[in-house]
């Protein structure tokens, strides 16, 4: 198997088009030697605790005129490869902490994939906050997690200087921007690659001797 490290945040509408094309690519190749790990990286870190506006973050980031044409991209990638996406229902930009702390304990029950799913349908799909307490533990128990204790360990300081860390050795590493793969632990693919190329390299990797996989 081969670790699949990804870097990403939920509010960054190119990790629900990446992570949707990576998906098709992994569905047409069940056999894949995938063993995927999603990885904190806040887009936004200096995003007061309680947000912002979105109008207001996406007007001093981008400006009117760069906002409307990001949304048109995006909505035109996401119309034309059948994924859901409903940016104009996200009317709060949110801080990602305590989302990225929920995939950590995700990460442990092995609960990733659904939570990272859940998190990205929620801000992209239904507008919902994804800083909020209540939404979070909703999402962990969704997805088979006990959403008492995750509603205790957000209300505490649990594995916040955990995911600081691990969020500061990524960028001493190099990366950023999301989302970023690495594969095996040293091949770098940065942004929402098309599912095409996906299912090259997982093609590449399974005919490859095993000594060329290994680290």
């Amino acid at each position: 198997m081969i670790p699949l490290d990804i870097f990403a945040d939920p509010v960054c509408p190119w990790c629900l088009i990446g992570k949707a094309r990576l998906d098709n690519a992994l569905a047409a190749r069940p056999g894949h030697p995938f063993v995927i790990s999603w990885q904190p990286f806040q887009l936004n870190p200096t995003m007061p605790a309680e947000g912002m506006s979105r109008a207001d973050y996406l007007q001093a980031k981008f400006g009117q005129d760069g906002a409307v044409k990001m949304h048109v991209q995006l909505l035109e990638i996401a119309q034309a490869e059948g994924i859901d996406f409903h940016p104009e229902r996200v009317t709060h930009q949110p801080n990602t902490r305590d989302a990225h702390r929920l995939l950590y304990w995700a990460g442990i029950e092995h609960a990733q994939g659904a939570v990272m799913e859940a998190l990205l349908s929620a801000h992209w799909r239904e507008g919902r906050d994804i800083s909020d307490s209540a939404t979070l533990c909703e999402i962990a128990r969704a997805a088979g997690m006990d959403g008492d204790l995750t509603a205790r360990l957000l209300a505490s300081d649990a594995d916040l200087d955990t995911i600081a860390n691990k969020e500061s050795h990524a960028r001493q590493r190099g990366i950023s921007a999301v989302p970023t793969f690495i594969v095996a632990e040293r091949h770098v693919v940065s942004g929402a690659q098309p599912t095409d190329l996906w299912i090259k390299v997982i093609d590449e990797l399974s005919s490859a001797p095993p000594e060329a996989t290994q680290h």
